[in-house]
């Protein structure tokens, strides 16, 4: 079997309203596939009118106003079928969706679909996500563990943080790059890495849960879950 990432690779990303999964709506997203190289092959963008305010907070970080998202933004169901449409398709291509902090995407992504009464996606894989497997492979690096720094660390270009496109193709050079580094450690079998990912997230989860708890808040629980919640 050839390495996973020597292939193609899709890569997804949203732009949101917030950072609560359960009630922030998607404003932006991009669904592609990167070769090889890194460069970008297929994708899809979209811009919605998530039907709510987007805060300001929300705006100062990818860029869109509600304004903006009423004026060109296309109705959220739509916007949410699609996205979904154009995940499932790309998996059962067997394309592995590369998702940096899977868990978020996912999971914002299955309560929209809920709330449009779209068809959301069950157990999709295999995913990649690279902010997992970095803290695994590479556990005691001290600093961030953002995209940003992820790509600064690896020596991926990210010019425009918190476009959707941008940040989704970002993510996919990161785990071409922690692949070809750590090759023997993560080895050829996507469907291994994909369970080998959940149980790392796990861990990761009861770590900083334990951490929370000694230093600020005895009652602290992390939210558990991979690749989605």
């Amino acid at each position: 079997m050839s390495n996973w990432w020597s292939g193609n690779l899709g890569v997804f990303d949203l732009e949101t309203t917030g950072i609560d999964v359960e009630t922030s709506r998607i404003v932006s997203a991009h669904v592609g596939v990167i070769d090889a190289t890194g460069a970008s092959i297929e994708l899809t963008e979209w811009l919605a009118d998530p039907g709510v305010e987007i805060p300001e907070q929300a705006s100062a970080v990818h860029g869109i106003t509600t304004e903006r998202a009423r004026a060109e933004g296309r109705p959220a169901a739509e916007v949410v079928a699609e996205i979904v449409a154009a995940l499932r398709a790309l998996l059962e291509r067997g394309v592995p969706v590369t998702i940096y902090n899977a868990p978020y995407d996912l999971t914002l992504l299955n309560r929209e679909a809920v709330r449009y009464g779209v068809s959301p996606l069950i157990g999709p894989a295999p995913i990649i996500d690279p902010l997992v497997i970095d803290k695994a492979v590479d556990r005691y690096r001290k600093g961030k563990r953002t995209l940003e720094a992820a790509a600064l660390n690896y020596g991926v270009s990210l010019t425009d943080a918190h476009d959707a496109g941008a940040d989704a193709v970002a993510a996919g050079r990161v785990a071409q790059a922690i692949a070809r580094k750590f090759a023997t450690e993560l080895g050829d079998d996507l469907s291994a890495l994909h369970a080998q990912q959940a149980s790392w997230c796990d861990d990761q989860a009861a770590s900083f849960e334990d951490y929370m708890r000694r230093t600020r808040d005895p009652a602290y629980t992390a939210a558990r879950g991979w690749p989605e919640r």
